[in-house]
C-alpha cells in the first residue's frame, strides 16, 4: 500500500478515531490508538488536529454527513416528513443513542451540548428540513408565517428525543402522530374568515 496523504489519510484518521471512540468512548480516547489504528503517526495527528476534543468533533461530524439522509421528495408535506422521519429513524436513530452514550465524558470536558454539535454537524450545508419546507411553502401547504424555527425543527426534535428514549427505531405510528397530530396543525394555512 502506497503512502496515504490529503484525503484519504485524512479520511483513514477519522474513521479510526470514530472506532476507538466506539471501542474505548470519549474519555478512553487517545492520539496514540488513533495513530495507531489508521496506520500513521502522532504528529500526523497533531498536524491536524490540536486536540483529542477537536479530533473528536471531526469524526463525528465525517460520520454523520457520510451516514446523511436526502429528504424526501413525495410531492407533499406530508409525505415528505414520513418519509425522511422513517429513514432518519432507521439509519440515525442507532447513531444518535450510541453518540449520547460515547460521548457523555465529551459533554462534560467542553460543557456543551447536543446541540452545540449539531451546529457543527450542519454548519455549511443545507438542511434536509429547510429543503422539505421550503418546497411545502411553494406549494402553498405550509403557511411561512407560521413557521418559526423552533417549529420548523419540531418533528426531527420528537424523533430525536423518542429516539434517545426508546433507543430503537422509533415505529411508524409515532412518526405519523408527530406529523399529523402536533407538527401540521401548527403550519397548515388556516382558511379565510
Amino acid at each position: 500500500m502506497g503512502r496515504r496523504r490529503g484525503e484519504a489519510l485524512e479520511a483513514a484518521i477519522l474513521e479510526a478515531a470514530w472506532d476507538e471512540l466506539g471501542e474505548r468512548g470519549y474519555a478512553n480516547l487517545t492520539f496514540d490508538s488513533v495513530a495507531r489504528r489508521a496506520g500513521t503517526s502522532k504528529p500526523v495527528l497533531y498536524r491536524r488536529w490540536p486536540d483529542k476534543q477537536k479530533l473528536v468533533e471531526a469524526a463525528v461530524v465525517r460520520r454523520n454527513v457520510v451516514q446523511s439522509v436526502p429528504p424526501a421528495d413525495t410531492g407533499s408535506l406530508r409525505g415528505d416528513l414520513i418519509a425522511t422521519l422513517t429513514e432518519l429513524g432507521q439509519k440515525q436513530g442507532p447513531f444518535l443513542a450510541q453518540l449520547s452514550l460515547l460521548l457523555a465524558d465529551y459533554f462534560i470536558e467542553t460543557d456543551s451540548s447536543f446541540a452545540e454539535l449539531r451546529e457543527m454537524i450542519v454548519a455549511g450545508r443545507r438542511s434536509g428540513r429547510d429543503e422539505i419546507m421550503e418546497r411545502a411553502i411553494e406549494r402553498g401547504e405550509l403557511d411561512p408565517a407560521r413557521l418559526t424555527p423552533r417549529i420548523a425543527s419540531l418533528p426531527f426534535d420528537l424523533l430525536r428525543g423518542e429516539t434517545m428514549m426508546t433507543l430503537r427505531p422509533v415505529a411508524p405510528e409515532v412518526i405519523e402522530e408527530i406529523v399529523d397530530t402536533i407538527f401540521l396543525p401548527l403550519v397548515g394555512r388556516r382558511p379565510a374568515p
